[in-house]
């Protein structure tokens, strides 16, 4: 038998299924059909075999009568390409009685159990392919990730948005508080960093006159691993000239709201045993309001460890007021916002690249989006001032000299670009990863990862 000229789509398949007319088995029906996909159960009915063929699109029931086809030769997993007839089955199952049947390709190791799947979580990580292969909710969750890329990209392309793409190898990291995977050029002679964030590259854009850009990207940071981090991980960033933080919230709130109704229909999700719903608009809480709360705010060093080790937070690993105050609030106020809510108005020594508020010289227009405990989004008002942002990074060396390894480098490339001017301009970074768990319900950054990052197995 000659192989197939060419393989259904799911719409090809979806026709099949339309077309499917209520004939007995062997049954033939007015046109013909070519389809592919992998065998993955087999019943046997005196002459007849029943399989059922599975692919992207779903599952479809071939009916094989051995008088016409010959012996059906094939196991579970064998992918096979027929050509045949819509039918149905007694049961009225929507089929194809086939006319011919080929091997296209045959499994040499057997599947894992068809009827539970692959169950062992390390192996579904390990292993995607099977994972993607045996279960269903896996492959549902790699389509919502897909369609909600899709979806974001739509959103911005609508509002006047120009995708780019910035630099992965820097020579400087920055835009975030993180360790670099560190590399080497051996044509330029120097180490080079994976990027950390988009961040001082997309703002060289917007002072080049680019307005509005946005970037899906990967970023890189060499840290431990959790629930909600992952050493490499999918982020979107994107910078409005003439905006401010307030206008990106606005933004922010619409681009889930519209995404999660593309995607899955409903703003209202499952997500780490809550019930949330996406819509806006969101709760908002001032970051100071929210530690005040709990009692655990104040501006002098030694007055908030106290306070902290009361409450029963041990600080030994705290160096600085701002490790602290970031203590206090992934501790005490994080945890606790299961809505969506934005948390805005941050202190000044967490957020070296936001423009300060107009009431509070140590307090900077800054929000990060929350849901479910989990932040999710980073947003500013961002800092255009070229010598403020040096002297930001200045006391960023403070607290990198007090013991903090993570503070910002400093960049004075980028203090150079924001020299020739930068208008007022709104940004945010939004994960990729962390807004496809909320979306698909899933409680582990691993599982909506297609290849995540593990230990080399022994």
């Amino acid at each position: 038998m000659s192989l197939p000229k060419r393989f259904p789509d799911r719409d090809e398949i979806a026709s099949v299924r339309a077309k499917a007319e209520p004939l007995e088995p062997g049954g033939e029906a007015d046109g013909k059909c070519r389809v592919a996909g992998r065998v993955l159960a087999r019943r046997e009915m005196g002459k007849l075999v029943f399989l059922d063929l599975v692919d992207r699109s779903g599952r479809i029931q071939l009916l094989c009568d051995t008088g016409r086809t010959g012996p059906v030769d094939v196991d579970l997993g064998d992918i096979v390409g027929v050509t045949g007839s819509p039918a149905r089955a007694r049961r009225g199952e929507p089929s194809i009685a086939v006319e011919e049947l080929e091997l296209l390709a045959k499994i040499r190791r057997p599947l894992p159990d068809t009827f539970h799947g692959l169950t062992d979580v390390e192996q579904r990580y390990r292993r995607r392919y099977l994972d993607l292969l045996m279960n269903e909710e896996s492959r549902r969750d790699a389509f919502v990730r897909t369609r909600m890329i899709t979806e974001i990209r739509t959103y911005l392309d609508s509002e006047g948005f120009v995708e780019v793409e910035t630099p992965i190898l820097q020579p400087r990291y920055g835009g975030g508080f993180a360790e670099p995977f560190v590399t080497h050029s051996n044509e330029l002679d120097q180490d080079l960093y994976l990027r950390i964030a988009d961040e001082l590259y997309l703002k060289r854009l917007i002072v080049g006159g680019l307005e509005k850009v946005y970037e899906l990207s990967k970023d890189f940071r060499n840290e431990s691993t959790s629930y909600k981090h992952s050493p490499e991980f999918t982020q979107l960033e994107w910078y409005e000239a003439y905006a401010d933080y307030r206008d990106v919230m606005d933004r922010a709130e619409t681009l889930v709201e519209r995404t999660a109704l593309g995607v899955i229909g409903t703003t209202k999700v499952t997500f780490r045993g809550h019930e949330v719903d996406l819509a806006k608009p969101w709760r908002r809480v001032k970051f100071v309001d929210g530690l005040q709360a709990h009692g655990v705010w104040s501006r002098d060093v030694d007055d908030l460890r106290r306070k902290l080790e009361a409450a029963g937070v041990d600080t030994t690993q705290d160096r600085t007021w701002s490790q602290l105050v970031d203590h206090a609030y992934s501790h005490f106020v994080e945890p606790e916002l299961i809505q969506p809510t934005i948390v805005y108005d941050w202190p000044i020594e967490l957020s070296p690249f936001a423009r300060t508020t107009d009431d509070d010289p140590t307090m900077v227009e800054r929000f990060e989006a929350v849901v479910g405990g989990m932040e999710f989004a980073n947003a500013f008002s961002e800092l255009n001032d070229s010598e403020e942002q040096k002297e930001r990074f200045a006391m960023q060396e403070a607290e990198r000299a007090a013991g903090d390894p993570e503070a910002e480098p400093g960049d004075p490339d980028f203090v150079e670009a924001l020299a020739y001017g930068m208008p007022p301009t709104g940004g945010i970074g939004l994960g990729i990863d962390r807004l496809t768990m909320v979306l698909a319900g899933r409680d582990n950054i691993r599982d909506v990862v297609l290849f995540p990052a593990l230990r080399e197995r022994s």
